[in-house]
């Protein structure tokens, strides 16, 4: 039976443009789809962008345009950013789109007609960055408890949720299910403050008007997080296709999503879908934050790194290698040009490219670009193949866990058995002494190792590993033809010229 999963980036807020958090997340994604679709599982695989709230007003009255044409300008900033970084995603939604409107309308009067949202007024301390009520006790040092910014006192009209009806079905439900949230450091912290109770949640505003408005009371506007967690259903042809429930894309729902956002997802996210009587998700995917130079991403402190420059710099390719291979998938990692330009020459240029530009030269010179598989393998030969499977088999483990920077220990590790195998053959040495046959025999048994390198990490790196496979002709059986290659697929970066790379996002 075909094995099935639906991919999803959070939606990313338009309040400012992309930058490398962004890029890893959406990067993660496309990876695990492409690894997926690799294995013979079909994918579907969607991100876009969240763009209500008094954040976005705000922003929007700051830079002298309507909200709307703001949100267009720097959606398309995001939208963009998806064929530099080269993403597979399937679709990309926005929540200023008609069919989002539709869902989201549709999942509230779902949830008022099962009596679950009631008119009320709520007071009490704002987020408006997050988009978050918080009580007094719930602030640190007065402060939001997601990340530390100020918060303002609010008292307005507005809807209810009925949240505190569903903390044991909640509770029951992570007991049940105890691989939806991931990591289990994230789903202790969830049951914790499920446990602490739950207060049923305000899901509308007054005080602003940039949003969907509420079905028959259009002096609300719907709560932006109920707004943009219904993407997931919007993208899975909601509320068109009523029976998520029964949808394979649904069963298999896997939403990728930064830390900060675990509550929202794992809380509210679940309990708003319980109350529709829609499933929960598979599971919640929670990973780390970047740093940048030691210190958190700041505008102010001009230290925001600009995937678009990375890439105009260094490809797609290699950012993409980066970010997944020096982050342990859910804890928080730093991004410095010296580790980035370090990874590169250090695997990438020397260790993969040059491999690949080594071999293939070899082939082209001392063998007329072609060689025929051996009669017979020898020991040494055996060995080495059957580690080189075994390692990349490891990964397919490694990606289900995601544990994305093991699994390219593992590419790495093939590579550098595939670096031994020639320094320990010499072919070159083997053609001095005439010894074609052998040297022959040991060049097919590198292209065919590479091959395989190439298409585990092709998910990773699709662009240099289309080069590859181009270069390398492997459709007749037992016959493998190259084509000559006069550079690698990553050249050296002169690490002279560090302090030259401007890497650092513009207004």
């Amino acid at each position: 039976m075909e094995e099935i999963l639906y991919i999803t980036t959070p939606i990313y807020y338009v309040n400012a443009k992309p930058h490398i958090g962004h890029a890893y997340t959406t990067i993660v994604c496309d990876v695990f789809a492409r690894f997926n679709r690799m294995l013979g599982k079909r994918v579907k695989f969607v991100t876009g962008t969240d763009e209500h709230g008094k954040k976005i007003e705000q922003s929007a009255a700051r830079s002298g345009m309507t909200p709307q044409v703001f949100s267009d300008q720097v959606s398309q900033l995001f939208r963009e950013l998806l064929p530099i970084l080269n993403v597979s995603n399937d679709d990309f939604v926005r929540t200023t789109e008609n069919r989002h409107k539709v869902a989201v309308s549709h999942i509230w009067n779902t949830l008022h007609q099962n009596g679950y949202i009631y008119l009320g007024e709520y007071s009490g301390w704002y987020d408006i960055r997050n988009e978050a009520y918080f009580t007094e006790e719930e602030l640190v040092d007065g402060k939001s408890p997601l990340d530390g910014r100020e918060v303002v006192i609010m008292k307005e009209e507005c809807y209810f949720f009925k949240l505190s009806a569903f903390q044991n079905k909640l509770l029951e439900y992570y007991e049940s299910h105890k691989d939806f949230i991931f990591p289990e450091s994230k789903r202790n912290e969830v049951i914790s403050f499920v446990k602490s109770g739950l207060k049923d949640l305000a899901i509308s505003r007054t005080t602003f008007n940039w949003g969907i408005p509420v079905p028959h009371n259009d002096k609300h506007v719907i709560y932006v997080w109920m707004d943009a967690l219904a993407n997931y259903l919007t993208c899975n042809n909601y509320p068109e296709n009523q029976d998520q429930n029964n949808n394979e894309f649904w069963q298999n729902s896997l939403h990728f999503i930064g830390k900060e956002i675990v509550r929202f997802h794992a809380v509210y996210w679940p309990a708003f879908l319980m109350a529709a009587n829609i499933t929960p998700p598979r599971q919640i995917i929670a990973h780390g934050w970047w740093l940048s130079e030691g210190e958190k991403m700041s505008k102010s402190l001009g230290n925001v790194q600009d995937p678009v420059k990375l890439c105009n710099l260094f490809g797609s390719d290699a950012l993409r290698y980066f970010l997944l291979r020096e982050l342990s998938f859910g804890e928080d990692g730093n991004f410095t040009i010296e580790s980035f330009v370090t990874r590169y020459n250090g695997f990438l240029a020397n260790s993969y490219g040059n491999l690949c530009k080594r071999v293939i030269t070899l082939v082209d010179k001392y063998s007329n670009g072609f060689v025929i598989k051996p009669e017979k393998f020898s020991k040494t030969d055996k060995d080495f193949v059957q580690n080189i499977d075994l390692l990349l088999e490891k990964t397919i483990e490694l990606v289900e866990k995601y544990a994305f920077n093991r699994y390219l220990e593992k590419i790495e590790m093939a590579t550098s058995l595939a670096n031994q195998f020639i320094d320990q053959e010499k072919p070159w040495a083997l053609k001095e002494f005439n010894d074609i046959k052998r040297m022959q025999d040991v060049l097919y048994i590198l292209l065919e190792a590479i091959i395989k390198i190439t298409k585990f990490f092709d998910p990773v790196t699709p662009i240099a590993a289309s080069k590859i496979l181009h270069q390398i002709d492997n459709s007749v059986r037992d016959k493998i033809t190259v084509n000559s290659v006069d550079e690698s697929v990553f050249p050296r970066i002169d690490v002279t010229k560090i302090n030259e790379f401007d890497v650092y996002a513009k207004d």
